[in-house]
């Protein structure tokens, strides 16, 4: 049988077929063998049923015989079905900066870690503000942190990114997962935060290294998107 999604037109049917013998597949699935392309046809036909070739480049060719219009209209519901699942799963965005705190950075990940598990894609955003720029490397840690707290709901779609004044990973959901306890997830969402030198965090590192031109340190939220 073709795969989800795949078109029927392609496939030849009774009469279309010139091959002389074919391998047979019953409507129940049973293997009946290689036999005359003819015999085939009239088992098709006393089943008031099509024989439709399946397997065009086998030999000798697999021919199956079925409701060639119910075939049809099978595949047709299933591609629309992964057509409208594919569009339904939308992109949500978290957004943080460099210098985020140990509570915000598990905020923002239990956060991203709601939208995986609701379906959505999820784009994790790192921005940068003047002179942190020269420690983007530093929020890449940042991005390769957040992935590894999200394992158990999500895979790393695309590796950290720089673009412009910011740097991004793209998070995609598990496609298969195992029923999980609430709290399981809240725990691993709940674990510590990268530490460097000394144990501070990624963004006390960027706080330090960076001279705020005599202006206290920012601690406004980066907004949520979604």
């Amino acid at each position: 049988m073709r795969k989800d999604g795949a078109i029927a037109r392609d496939l030849r049917v009774n009469e279309m077929i010139r091959i002389r013998e074919v391998r047979v597949i019953d409507d129940e699935g049973q293997q009946l063998g290689v036999m005359p392309t003819a015999k085939a046809f009239e088992l098709a036909q006393e089943k008031g049923l099509d024989l439709v070739e399946v397997a065009p480049t086998a030999v000798p060719p697999v021919c199956r015989i079925l409701d060639y219009g119910q075939y049809k209209y099978d595949l047709q519901k299933r591609e629309r079905e992964a057509k409208r699942k594919q569009k339904s799963q939308t992109f949500k965005e978290i957004r943080m900066r460099g210098k985020i705190d140990v509570n915000d950075l598990r905020t923002k990940v239990r956060r991203a870690g709601q939208f995986l598990e609701e379906g959505d894609r999820v784009k994790v955003t790192v921005q940068f503000r003047g002179r942190e720029m020269s420690h983007a490397n530093l929020g890449r840690d940042l991005l390769l942190r957040a992935a590894e707290m999200l394992t158990e709901q999500g895979t790393v779609e695309r590796q950290p990114l720089l673009e412009g004044r910011s740097m991004h990973i793209v998070m995609a959901p598990l496609e298969k997962r195992a029923e999980k306890k609430t709290g399981t997830a809240e725990q691993h969402n709940g674990a510590d935060a990268p530490a460097v030198d000394g144990g501070e965090t990624i963004g006390d590192a960027v706080a330090a290294k960076v001279p705020q031109a005599g202006a206290p340190a920012e601690t406004s939220k980066p907004a949520e998107q979604g």
